[in-house]
């Protein structure tokens, strides 16, 4: 093997096994327990979603007359923890997407506090993959470490029905898979 190609093998590797760290951020014991992931996983991937949520005001369900700020969706880039873009997160359906073209779609288990002004943290169950990639076997996904997000504090009424507010957020995406 040439000098070039063991260097390019080198480095493939060090990305690979920087990708696949199964050692999460956050402590399972530090997070409130309504978001932990059961036992019997293990962490695949752990991502930095940085972008946009977008909330519209819509008359508020069987309240004629009053008005709320609804979620309708999410538009953001995964990052692995160097800053590199791995891939996507966007819905609905809330869909999380790898640069591969694997991608999955999940249904929440629980939301806990985050605080003051930062999007709840969340635990989802992932329905089965589409392709196969990084995204194929993922388990279940945590939102950790939000940040920003909420729905906007300007006034919903009558005036601005129908209009939409996209806010800026971050949050840490872990994926985990059975082990």
């Amino acid at each position: 093997m040439n000098a070039s190609i063991s260097a390019v093998a080198i480095a493939s590797a060090a990305v690979l096994l920087s990708a696949c760290s199964t050692t999460p951020m956050y402590s399972q014991e530090t997070l409130p327990a309504s978001v932990q992931v059961p036992s019997g996983h293990r962490v695949a991937m752990q991502t930095v979603g940085a972008g946009d949520i977008t909330y519209q005001c819509r008359v508020k369900k069987d309240m004629a007359g009053q008005f709320e700020w609804v979620f309708v969706g999410p538009d953001a880039i995964l990052s692995d923890r160097s800053g590199n873009a791995v891939g996507k997160y966007y819905g609905p359906p809330a869909t999380w997407e790898s640069n591969d073209g694997s991608k999955v779609t999940a249904t929440q288990v629980a939301v806990a506090p985050a605080g003051t002004g930062h999007i709840p943290l969340q635990l989802v169950k992932a329905n089965p993959a589409v392709g196969s990639g990084a995204m194929s076997g993922v388990t279940y996904i945590q939102r950790v470490a939000t940040k920003g997000g909420v729905a906007p504090a300007l006034a919903c009424s009558a005036a601005n029905l129908d209009s939409k507010v996209i806010v800026k957020y971050q949050a840490d995406y872990i994926f985990w898979k059975a082990a």
